[in-house]
């Protein structure tokens, strides 16, 4: 008899990403030499990364979230069978019985087939283009339809339905979410944060359907179905999404006569032991203590504790902590504990709202105010690292814990300092990775976030770790006078220059190329949106291109500035703030026809509030006839120029101040930059456009022009530094033309000028060297890059309405292009506003669907 044979033979049957983590932890603690390993899949596909599964509609690329290859098993001497399925467990004679006919005798089997997506078995829902939203094969069966919709619907408000709203969304479709229960994510959030949820969503131009139990689903008459509710309403739409709950694929173990609990699932011990000894369960299958944990960490612990129970150790499973961070369609979501405040008697709640930022924010804590007992976030998830270090590791809250979920001054939200965590402090749930870890780690010789990734495993699961990851890492090499990694964030190992100078240089137009040749996995909200405004300043292209609308943010997308209550402004350009009579009359009568609030902004231009979203292309045609284009309010662009009346009308004024401000709005009108930016000109000494707190602005003189650099007004004003003086027109245009490319090309993601100046190593002095001596000979190619933008430059809004595919975009319902009903204007000092929530409730119309 061989050694191989009298190797005891483990057979773990699923290949998802528990299964595989077992896998590893077999391979990893060398305990393949003592154990025979089979590995069984129903998929053709070896494990990929389920909690990324959506990104597969942006990339295509499924090797992109594959866990491991079929080599790798091989090398790990490991029996991989993809595309068969066990049909039946003989626990007497312990044999598998396979669907391709074969036997397999086991030792020891480990369940980890997980769960299926849970179809309400209402009339009609197994007809054609009705999908379910888990596997690979799911998406490309959804991709597929989509070519020949134009409306889709999902069936669940939870987490998957959102994200497979979003993939719907992304898919060009106008989509909507119908939930059984009175709120999106009912398990996440509650009431308040549900208000504040949904009308994010909505604001992003999904339709949202609360309180709705679908009763059949029948044949359309405008589209392929036609859906009932139990109130007799009906929606249309050409594709359907289920994604109504998990239930447990736990049909062997029934087949096997296992005990089972009352509401499915295989019921396990601390060790993960079944009923049968010789049969183990983990993940989604598992029921442990009448729960089944749905998220990859309490899997991945579970694996662990597998493999202990199947060597002799001493693991148990305690439960899992279920926090989550989420980012849905770019909404934040995160839930800590026991966020609803309902397991802890005497339990004490903060709450904070801001309706107008939509952000709502929850503490849960002890009697005494000590302890952190939950926490709900919606809006902003910046808070969630502090609030999940005090959660887990039992920190003492703060005298006023309320501070913890109030705005702050600076900096965004309160920092707890990585020092001031314990070594215990756990900071990856999924691998249950310590800070102590982490700094064994480092002290091991990692030299980044990449090497403690690959020694530890952290912000690899679910990757909500990964930016107090990085800044335990960051703050521990520091400590010991190391020089911090400035890769922009883990997909691509380059800073945002970097990234600039690769795009420019190698010609790369696209997020998708830029991955593939330089980056790693399918990317992220750090990486995306910066990635889409480099390409955005090199090559000024339209935005709303397929190959770029993922990488916008709401404001981008719809070209205009979405308002509190879900309508837009709309800014038309006024170069320099000069307007006709017509041009005012125009604006007026546009004003007039559409109800819109007129509001003349800081930047000498007028803004019209209240513009829903199927209205936007209406009004842009209105504009574009009467010879306006957008003011890209919404970008991250050139913004305004302002302007005095200058040397033409003022008794004071020496240069043509109106003239300039004109020619420069619109030379730089295309260009897209790191963050916005204004410019002011003044035709004189006495300042009346505010030059000196704009980015870029021009004094008059009575040899030339003066030329400011680096101010900014908002929460930390800063006046610009005075960089040239006397200059002519041209030379003015050239250093201007100079400092914004080289500003593009060197800031950091979102970083203004001022900000940029203030870090830029050399300062003021520097950039006069590289902008007027021309240190770096860069002069004449800074030049040329202004020269394309200005050459390339577009309206977008103009483009938008020659574009019947991006004109889709722009309806606010799916089944028709009426006006939003829920939208509710009540008349103040002559113009419409907003309708506060009471107002509101008075007087919004009942929906008809």
């Amino acid at each position: 008899m061989t050694i191989e044979t009298q190797q005891p033979h483990v057979v773990v049957i699923g290949n998802g990403m528990v299964g595989h983590h077992l896998v590893e932890q077999f391979a990893e603690g060398g305990h393949l030499t003592r154990f025979r390993v089979t590995v069984i899949g129903e998929e053709q596909r070896i494990a990929y990364d389920r909690v990324h599964l959506s990104e597969y509609f942006q990339s295509g690329d499924a090797e992109a979230l594959a866990l491991s290859t079929v080599d790798q098993y091989s090398q790990w001497g490991i029996n991989l069978l993809l595309g068969v399925a066990v049909t039946a467990i003989d626990r007497t004679a312990q044999i598998l019985q396979l669907s391709d006919g074969s036997s397999l005798h086991y030792d020891h089997v480990v369940l980890a087939t997980g769960s299926f997506p849970f179809v309400p078995p209402m009339p009609g829902h197994d007809r054609p283009n009705c999908f379910v939203y888990r596997t690979l094969d799911d998406l490309d069966a959804i991709r597929a339809a989509a070519k020949t919709a134009t409306t889709g619907v999902v069936v669940g408000g939870g987490l998957l339905g959102l994200e497979a709203a979003n993939a719907l969304r992304e898919l060009e479709l106008e989509t909507a979410v119908v939930e059984f229960a009175p709120r999106l994510m009912p398990m996440q959030v509650d009431a308040e944060g549900g208000v504040v949820l949904r009308e994010k969503i909505e604001h992003l131009g999904v339709q949202v359907l609360t309180d709705r139990a679908t009763q059949r689903i029948e044949d359309g008459i405008d589209s392929a179905h036609r859906m009932v509710f139990q109130d007799d309403k009906v929606l249309e739409t050409d594709l359907i999404v289920f994604s109504a709950g998990i239930r447990p694929r736990d049909e062997l173990a029934r087949q096997a006569g296992l005990t089972m609990g009352e509401r499915g699932g295989v019921v396990i011990d601390d060790h993960c032991r079944t009923s049968d000894a010789n049969i183990l369960a983990i993940g989604e299958v598992a029921l442990w203590n009448r729960s089944i944990f749905g998220l990859v960490a309490p899997g991945y612990q579970m694996a662990k504790v597998a493999l202990d129970t199947l060597t002799q150790g001493e693991r148990v499973f305690t439960g899992a902590d279920m926090s989550t961070k989420l980012k849905l369609m770019g909404v934040d979501v995160g839930a800590i504990g026991d966020a609803h405040g309902t397991q802890h008697p005497g339990a004490k709640l903060y709450r904070y709202l801001d309706q107008v930022k939509q952000e709502y924010r929850k503490l849960v804590v002890s009697a005494d105010g000590k302890q952190l007992l939950g926490a709900m976030l919606v809006g902003d998830n910046s808070y969630y690292d502090t609030l999940l270090q005090y959660y887990l590791n039992g920190l003492e809250l703060p005298a006023q814990p309320e501070a913890l979920i109030l705005p702050q001054q600076e900096g965004g939200a309160p920092a707890l300092g990585v020092d001031a965590l314990p070594a215990t402090a756990t900071i990856c749930s999924c691998h249950n990775v310590s800070k102590g870890a982490i700094v064994s780690c480092i002290d091991a010789g990692a030299a980044g976030v990449p090497d403690v990734k690959a020694s530890t495993k952290a912000a690899t699961g679910c990757g909500g770790c990964a930016a107090m990851l990085k800044d335990v890492v960051d703050h521990e090499l520091k400590a010991r006078g190391v020089e911090v990694s400035t890769d922009i964030c883990e997909h691509f190992a380059y800073s945002r220059q970097d990234l600039e100078n690769i795009v420019r240089v190698e010609g790369i137009t696209t997020f998708a190329d830029l991955r593939q040749r330089y980056g790693q996995g399918l990317g992220c909200d750090i990486c995306k949106p910066a990635v889409g405004s480099i390409l955005a300043s090199v090559w000024n292209d339209y935005v709303l291109k397929p190959e770029h609308t993922p990488l916008q943010d709401t404001n981008d997308t719809f070209l205009a500035n979405m308002q509190k209550d879900g309508t837009f402004s709309i800014v038309p350009r006024i170069a320099g703030g000069e307007i006709t009579p017509q041009g005012l009359i125009t604006l007026g009568e546009i004003a007039r026809d559409f109800n819109l609030y007129t509001k003349i902004t800081g930047g000498q231009r007028i803004d019209l509030f209240g513009a829903t979203l199927n209205q936007l292309p209406q009004v842009w045609r209105r504009l574009i006839d009467a010879g306006f284009e957008t003011g890209h309010a919404y970008g991250k662009s050139v913004r305004t120029v302002k302007s005095c009346v200058g040397s033409t009308w003022c008794r004071y004024g020496v240069q043509d101040s109106v003239q300039l401000a004109i020619d420069l709005e619109h030379r730089y009108k295309g260009l897209r930059a790191p963050h916005k930016i204004k410019f002011g000109v003044s035709g004189c000494t006495r300042e009346c456009a505010e030059a000196q707190s704009k980015d870029i602005g021009v004094i008059a003189t009575e040899n030339g022009w003066n030329l400011y650099v680096a101010g900014n007004g908002g929460m930390r004003p800063r006046h610009a530094d005075l960089f040239a003086t006397d200059l002519d027109t041209a030379t003015l245009i050239k250093y201007i033309d100079r400092v914004l490319i080289f500003y593009a090309r060197t800031a950091d993601r979102l970083q203004r000028t001022a900000r940029w100046i203030e870090n830029l190593d050399g300062g003021l002095d520097y950039l006069r060297r590289v902008v007027i001596d021309d240190a770096l000979d860069l002069g004449e190619e800074l030049e040329a890059q202004m020269a394309r933008v200005v050459e390339q430059y577009q309206c977008e809004w103009k483009t938008t309405l020659e574009n019947p595919e991006a004109l889709k975009r722009f309806r606010q319902n799916i089944n028709d292009t009426a006006d939003d009903p829920c939208v509710v204007m009540v008349p103040e000092r002559g113009q419409p506003r907003p309708a506060t929530p009471e107002e509101k409730q008075q007087r919004i119309p009942a929906q008809a669907i």
